[in-house]
Formats: C-alpha cells, structure tokens, sequence
C-alpha cells in the first residue's frame, strides 16, 4: 500500500494490470493449477490429485513410511487395485503363486491400515488400473495423476497430466501428495487426414515413434491432435497415450471435447447433476489455447500409416506389413548395432517381407489393448 501511495494512479494501474502471458498449452494449465512452489533445485513440487497403486510398486513404499511413522496425508485422493498378479484360471486364497499371495496380502493390510480403498476381486472394480480409472470415473481432465507403473500416462487420453512413477516416488506421495518434478517442455503431434481400413491406434502410435524414435520425447509431454486424434474413440486414445511412454516422453495427453464429457457423464467417481455441467466448463477450460505456444511440432498423414508390425526388440523397430525389413547396411550408424542385436534375437533375415512370417503365439490383451472394445475387435 505503501508504495501505491507514491505512485500516480496512471502507474498504479499499469503495475496491478497482469502482463499479457502466452496462450498455454493444456499442460501448462494444469501444471499451474497443481504448483506449490518452485524448488531451489529448479523442479516443482507439484501437487498430485489422483493416485493410484498396485500391489506391486507399493509395499516398499508403505514400509518406508512406517521406518519414518509417517501416515498416508490423503488418503481419500488413494487408490489400490490389484493388476499385474492375479492368476488367470484361478483367483482362490491363497493363491498358488507364493509371492504373489504375500503381494497380495500387502496390498490388504497396507490399504486397510491406511485407510484406502481398495478394488480387489471382489469388488467388482478389480482391473487393470490403467483401465479402472477411467471407467469408474476416477480419471478427469485437468488432474494430475501419479502411479507406480511407466504407463500411467495411459489417463492423459482424459486431459490428465499423469505420471509414472518408481516405488520411492510412490513414498513421496503417499506422504506428502506431492512430487518434485521437472516441467517438461511440450511437443505438439497432428496426425492429420483420415486412417485407412484396418488401421487403429496403435499403428498410429508406432508409426509415431517410428518417425521420431524410441528417444525422441525425452524431456517433453506430447500433446496428440489433428484430424485423426479427434476422431478417435476415448478408448483408441487411451492406447495412443499409453505408449507415449515407449516413444521417450514423460507423458502425453489429448485435449478434452464433448467425446471426453459423454465418456464420464454417469461414471461412479465422477461429478453428477449441475456439479458435471460445471465440472465439464472447467475442464474444457483447461485445454489448449487455439494459438498455444509449443516448444515443438510435428505433423502425420494418418493416409499414409498402414497397419504395422514390430518386428524387433523395441517399439521403434517397426515396419507396415507390406514393408520389407530393415537392413542393418542402410541405417544410420547409430541405429546399426540395435538393428544387429535384433536380428541376432528374433531370427529375422534382413531385406525380406514381414508379411508371411509365421505365427506362433498370439497374445491379446495388454493395459495398451485389453479393453472391451479390443477384444470384440480381435473377435471381429
């Protein structure tokens, strides 16, 4: 006050006028929203809406808490599933995997001693808990979202910020409900045009690490959008976010529209009544700006992406099924010793047709392509 007293008011007004800022990226938005302080280190400590755990990432971590006595600060903002263990022909206690019974107990105790809820199988809740969140409402535009699990970033389909996160981590918060984290700079990906038939997301997301490396997204959240994006199912975004992470990113994420709104109008978790309608103007809110600065861009024809195959040891050595494979003479150097050791694993020869190839184990089923509409797809 003191100081506005020594200013004419022409001044006054200039100082208490915000200066004009950029248009922000969805990312930014939710960052802010979610930021406690800026760290002497340069990092954020960022505050966590969601979490989520599993019995395989989080024992540790509660015994940490418990060296320190330490309580779980929200536990209301907590929630467990049991994911990667459960048996397939026979979910009985205990279970017949040794380990997996004592994961599985860990999980019991640690979520009852806390306070957390837990979708076990029984709940009727229990699965993947990349896909839980989301059909019970639970992952929202705007959040940020921590799990012990590198595809996490699976909920950014949402306009999630989320992360995956190691088992010291998954201390943190529990503790805390905080992360120190790095603000990631923001790569903008279209993908234009319109796919061919028999093509789905997860061409889309190969063909996009294919062009920009399994290396490419280090340091930065890719933002999906374009034509192809937009016309995608909630669920063929949930695999194009979900591998963001094979592409190097620390995570990625999709604007939310009126597909994201109807996914979640009715979910468990999510709002009801007139707190939806504010809750769906608030989300749209937080999507990018028309004119958002990136710190970089990169553009697809969804025409020319055919349905692929990964032919290799990592998701960047990929090729279209009527493409032949790569030979290891005509790569850059850098790329030359993966190709080799690829061969040297798969017993592939170089230069021939990946069609043809025969088939000897078929799997169908992953947290990048084990929801329903996966399943009737593959039965189709």
């Amino acid at each position: 006050r003191r100081a506005g007293l020594r200013t004419s008011p022409a001044g006054l007004c200039s100082r208490l006028m915000p200066a004009p800022r950029p248009r922000r990226s969805l990312l930014e938005k939710v960052w802010d929203a979610h930021t406690v302080r800026e760290l002497p280190s340069g990092q954020t400590q960022l505050f966590i809406g969601l979490h989520l755990i599993h019995e395989v990432t989080s024992p540790q971590a509660f015994a940490m808490l418990r060296e320190r006595q330490l309580p779980v600060r929200c536990p209301e903002r907590t929630f467990a599933t049991v994911d990667h263990i459960v048996p397939t022909h026979s979910q009985k206690r205990p279970l017949a995997d040794p380990l997996a019974e004592e994961m599985m107990a860990a999980l019991e105790r640690n979520a009852a001693e806390a306070g957390i809820r837990l979708f076990d199988a029984a709940s009727g809740r229990q699965g993947i808990v990349h896909v839980i969140g989301p059909e019970l409402g639970l992952t929202q535009p705007g959040m940020t979202i921590a799990c012990g699990d590198s595809h996490t970033a699976t909920h950014g389909a949402f306009g999630a910020v989320a992360f995956g996160i190691g088992t010291s981590q998954v201390r943190d918060v529990l503790a805390t409900q905080c992360l120190s984290l790095a603000r990631p700079k923001v790569r903008r990906i279209d993908v234009g045009g319109k796919l061919a038939r028999g093509v789905y997301a997860k061409d889309v997301i190969l063909a996009i690490i294919r062009a920009l490396g399994v290396k490419g997204g280090v340091g930065y959240a890719y933002e999906y959008g374009g034509a192809v994006v937009e016309a995608m199912s909630l669920e063929e975004r949930l695999t194009v976010c979900n591998m963001s992470i094979e592409g190097g990113a620390r995570c990625g994420y999709v604007n939310p529209d009126a597909l994201t709104f109807d996914y979640l109008r009715g979910r468990e978790f999510a709002p009801s009544g007139e707190a939806f309608e504010r809750a769906a103007a608030w989300w749209r809110s937080m999507a990018s700006e028309p004119d958002a600065r990136y710190d970089d861009r990169t553009a697809l024809d969804g025409e020319r992406i055919g349905p692929s195959e990964t032919w290799g040891i990592n998701p960047g050595q990929s090729v279209a099924v009527d493409e032949r494979l790569p030979r290891p003479a005509d790569a850059p150097d850098a790329d030359r010793t993966a190709l080799e050791e690829a061969y040297a694993y798969m017993e592939l020869v170089p230069g021939e047709p990946v069609a043809g190839t025969a088939i000897d184990v078929a799997f169908i089923g992953s947290c990048t392509n084990g929801r329903i509409s996966d399943l009737r797809e593959a039965a189709r």
